[in-house]
């Protein structure tokens, strides 16, 4: 099987004959569309920064979108994309969907107010940094102050963020804290929980035995009107 790797779409510049092909991130892009999808480290920070910036340039009255599905990692390299989230004047909207843990969690709180959003099978995980000083005995003591300074702008911003009190943030962060996307709406981590449409989820359902095909070339009771890889979706219902 050969690794599908980046997907790319041809996109047509605007004035331009031909289309081009692009990887399917920097289609998304041009609509303002953001990925933190890998473990947050210094190389992901700078290009993030750099997005927000041009697409606050380009129009700063257009909302900016960032998906989050990331495992959390550098708290440095995130305070900087939260400090970069704070300057630009393009409101940005994030949204939740696999997992946020750890700075993931905090960049997600830290979306325009009311524009925090989570899918509902979202998980979000919330903890205290971590530290791994090493070397002579004064320079881990200068690195552990530096972690529990650190650690206390943290949980004050979690909790303006929030709403809770910092004693109960101090509290919850002290292990990892996971939560379900109901569980982060009653936080206050995020707004709201994105609910799917429900025709959609019906269609999940499994058809009765009887209506399913039960072997190649047997199409059951409607096999007058089967076709193989079509899916019957219902039209919308119409509105009075």
């Amino acid at each position: 099987m050969m690794p599908i790797g980046v997907p790319k779409v041809v996109y047509k510049m605007p004035g331009s004959r031909g289309g081009e092909w692009v990887d399917i991130f920097n289609r998304l892009t041009r609509e303002r569309i953001i990925f933190i999808g890998s473990e947050i480290d210094d190389e992901l920070a700078n290009q993030i920064i750099g997005l927000l910036l041009y697409l606050d340039n380009e129009n700063s009255n257009q909302p900016i979108y960032l998906y989050i599905n990331c495992p959390g990692g550098s708290v440095i390299s995130g305070l900087a994309i939260y400090d970069a989230m704070q300057h630009v004047k393009s409101e940005i909207v994030t949204i939740n969907l696999g997992l946020a843990a750890s700075m993931a969690s905090f960049l997600l709180s830290a979306g325009a107010r009311g524009r925090r959003y989570a899918l509902p099978h979202s998980r979000v995980m919330i903890h205290q940094p971590m530290g791994g000083a090493q070397g002579q005995a004064e320079d881990i003591r200068v690195e552990a102050a530096q972690i529990v300074r650190i650690r206390n702008n943290i949980v004050q911003m979690y909790a303006a963020m929030t709403g809770q009190t910092v004693e109960q943030v101090a509290h919850d962060l002290d292990r990892d804290n996971f939560m379900s996307a109901e569980e982060a709406l009653a936080y206050g981590l995020i707004d709201d929980v994105i609910q799917p449409h429900e025709h959609k989820t019906k269609e999940l359902a499994i058809p009765p035995p009887a209506l399913a095909p039960g072997m190649f070339g047997d199409h059951g009771a409607r096999g007058e009107n089967y076709q193989f890889g079509k899916i019957h979706v219902p039209p919308p219902p119409r509105r009075r």
